[in-house]
């Protein structure tokens, strides 16, 4: 059984026997998150960018599991040093796997490592697992770019950030939605913080009058794949 748990905020992990791979993963000082990497499989570790809500514990988890990390040049080599193993990419990228495939995608928002040293671009990436696609935004703000991703890829599942104030809001984000296609929905980076708080019965509605469906993942709770 292929599945997508929800960790929190913007961080989430894909497991099939093959493999297991996180997404952002902010465990530490993310309260709504249960999740111990130690009694995990995890092969690689994806980083949409520098901050440390997003970048989080991967450093920890590629030194404790071996699993590589991949992200921007800038962060991949910043990880490197950090005693980590990583994997440089950027942009435009499209990356092979036994389990399907990665590309490389824009986002649109700042990004600095923890020594507040530039990070290279924030990134958003578009899996291919098995024919099942699945697209993680990052933080972002509405883009044009949403567009072509929707005509190109057609994501099924979208990973839309709506708290506002850091990332788009949820009027926004339901644009986003309508933008890339995608069937299921699914909201996150909101309510982490009192300053990314957001109404989720009003997004449901906004994409359901889409014709899209609204999938709000509880933390630690998965859909099948």
């Amino acid at each position: 059984m292929r599945k997508l748990t929800y960790l929190g905020h913007s961080a989430f992990f894909i497991e099939k026997d093959w493999d297991g791979i996180l997404i952002d993963p902010y465990i530490t000082g993310n309260s709504a998150a249960e999740f111990d990497y130690k009694k995990k499989r995890i092969t690689y570790i994806f980083v949409t960018h520098a901050h440390l809500d997003h970048l989080g514990d991967a450093i920890a988890i590629s030194k404790h599991t071996g699993a590589v990390i991949v992200a921007v040049v800038e962060l991949a080599n910043y990880c490197i040093e950090k005693g980590a193993k990583a994997m440089g990419i950027n942009l435009g990228a499209k990356l092979d796997f036994k389990w399907g495939s990665v590309r490389v995608l824009p986002a649109q928002h700042s990004s600095s490592n923890p020594d507040l040293a530039y990070g290279g671009p924030a990134v958003s990436y578009l899996f291919d697992i098995e024919g099942t696609t699945i697209y993680h935004a990052g933080d972002t703000g509405l883009m044009s770019d949403f567009n072509l991703i929707g005509e190109l890829y057609n994501p099924y599942y979208a990973l839309l950030p709506i708290g506002g104030y850091y990332t788009m809001g949820i009027e926004e984000a339901a644009i986003a939605a309508k933008m890339l296609f995608s069937m299921e929905i699914i909201p996150m980076h909101y309510n982490t913080f009192p300053n990314i708080k957001a109404d989720l019965q009003k997004f449901n509605d906004l994409i359901e009058a889409q014709g899209q469906k609204c999938l709000a993942l509880k933390a630690n709770e998965y859909v099948e794949l």
